[in-house]
């Protein structure tokens, strides 16, 4: 596992680096090696189909529960040929469980309910300080707030499935360079890189996503 540098550090490496202000009703425009960087091999999440918009985030860092309304606003701001994820890292052994019951909660939360109980573990763990840091901890916290079998959540968490994912998210993570949380990838091309705010973050994505979209220009 590689070391995890939090987005606020990019922030104040940035303090005196801004990009200048745009026109008024201008759309803003990011440079490579700054606001985001291209990535020397890219790689897809799903080797076909439409422009994906993937965010690299974990439970486990306060950072992304901090973005995770900005997620929301994102997600609605997206086209309909564009398609968006999420890929838990497991950038250490600490942060292992909170990936593992991403996986679970994806196959055993009820259809429709994933995004919903992603922002509510989100604010449970940080917003009201309950201890959700162990598989069996939110495994609970799974069946209280979504009716799913405790026992059967951390089976499937642990599970052969389960393992092997995250054993090629990792791969693909560490292919992409992502070395904090949270990171948005475009396309398997482009990673977010220097960013100074939330906000800041979604103009980036939605920078690249109409990149692409008109063919790299």
């Amino acid at each position: 596992m590689f070391k995890r540098l939090p987005l606020l550090l990019f922030a104040l490496a940035l303090s005196t680096a801004c990009s200048a202000k745009p026109a008024e009703g201008a759309a803003p425009s990011f440079t490579d090696g700054a606001e985001y960087a291209s990535i020397a091999t890219p790689q897809r999440l799903d080797p076909k189909g439409k422009v994906e918009v993937v965010e690299v985030f974990s439970f486990g860092c306060i950072h992304c529960a901090h973005y995770e309304p900005k997620v929301e606003e994102l997600q609605k701001k997206l086209p309909k040929d564009v398609v968006f994820h999420r890929v838990p890292a497991a950038f250490n052994d600490a942060w292992l469980p909170f990936a593992q019951a991403y996986y679970a909660a994806a196959k055993l939360v009820p259809a429709g309910k994933l995004d919903e109980s992603t922002d509510k573990l989100f604010k449970a763990k940080w917003d009201l300080h309950m201890p959700l840091n162990a598989l069996e901890e939110m495994a609970d916290w799974y069946k209280q707030n979504y009716g799913v079998d405790s026992a059967k959540f951390v089976q499937v968490a642990q599970g052969p499935e389960v393992k092997a994912q995250i054993e090629r998210d990792t791969k693909l993570v560490q292919a992409w360079g992502v070395e904090g949380t949270p990171t948005v990838v475009v396309d398997g091309k482009y990673r977010s890189n220097n960013i100074k705010d939330f906000d800041q973050l979604n103009d980036v994505v939605m920078f690249l996503v109409n990149k692409e979209r008109n063919g790299g220009k």
